[in-house]
């Protein structure tokens, strides 16, 4: 097992949308929590204040599922789809400000986050051009980038090949950066070899390279897997072990089975070398305030 280096884990958020749904707020659509950048972005405020309060370092913004393009479907213009995205920083950013040491994660979903039918956990394989991802994250990586994070979080990959557009793309802005698969064992969601995913990890900005949204029972092994793979320090941030359904029928759109996310494997996943340390999907302030507890010891 590789030892980490850091004196202290970086804490980071849980999920939004079950952080804005325990608040009262209905998530559906295709633009899931970025339609609050339009209609309540206090609400995703008081989200980024309540996992700052739970003893989270960063504050990951609502840019997942927000796109230019998905915002003028949605019937924005272009000017007012740009300005949303450039808000989802500004409104992380005015809470970090509240206290010290605070930062900001600018979220990149995979394209496959605005199809909004579960192919972040199936991935393309090969149905979807390199130059259509291209056309698609350049856009979203420049707005997000000239609101200045700290970070820019490309986050639940399904595909290697899409990861690498976003690492090409990411060498022209020089942000520092941290790459994150939803992996499936030892595979990508697209059944590519996580190990050569961990490897498109290795050029400057890359900080972290790594895994969320995943079980958490696969996290510590893909944690020794991106280090030893990357050389940088990983990122870990699972989901509550439950399974998404997004097929059809009166479970569509739920999340199934039993919660696993437990914070007392979060010390493993540290040891084997993960600096960036938190929750995903359906892990919310309270188990961001155990591990921020835990591991702040």
């Amino acid at each position: 097992m590789t030892s980490s280096t850091a004196a202290r884990p970086v804490i980071l958020d849980g999920g939004l949308s079950n952080a804005l749904e325990a608040r009262g707020h209905v998530l559906g659509g295709d633009l899931w929590t970025a339609r609050l950048l339009r209609d309540s972005p206090e609400a995703i405020a008081d989200v980024h204040r309540d996992y700052f309060a739970a003893g989270a370092d960063v504050a990951t913004t609502a840019s997942y599922q927000a796109s230019v393009p998905g915002l003028v479907a949605a019937g924005s213009s272009q000017r007012e789809a740009e300005r949303l995205i450039r808000l989802s920083v500004r409104l992380a950013k005015e809470v970090a400000a509240e206290g010290e040491g605070r930062l900001v994660a600018a979220s990149v979903g995979p394209y496959a986050a605005t199809l909004a039918d579960g192919s972040e956990y199936r991935g393309y394989r090969g149905r979807v051009p390199k130059q259509v991802l291209r056309e698609f994250h350049a856009p979203r990586l420049e707005l997000l980038a000239e609101e200045e994070p700290d970070l820019i979080a490309v986050e639940t990959l399904p595909d290697a090949e899409e990861a690498e557009v976003l690492v090409e793309l990411l060498q022209r802005l020089e942000v520092p950066s941290w790459l994150s698969f939803s992996a499936d064992g030892e595979q990508t969601r697209a059944g590519q070899s996580l190990k050569d995913a961990f490897a498109l990890a290795t050029a400057s900005p890359i900080v972290a390279v790594g895994v969320n949204c995943c079980d958490p029972a696969d996290a510590e092994a893909a944690v020794e897997l991106a280090v030893s793979t990357s050389g940088r320090p990983a990122v870990c941030y699972p989901n509550s072990g439950q399974g998404w359904n997004s097929g059809v029928g009166e479970d569509a759109g739920h999340w199934t089975g039993e919660r696993s996310w437990d914070v007392s494997a979060a010390a493993g996943w540290v040891a084997a070398g993960a600096t960036y340390v938190g929750g995903c999907c359906q892990v919310g302030p309270e188990q961001i305030a155990a591990l921020a507890a835990q591991l702040n010891r």
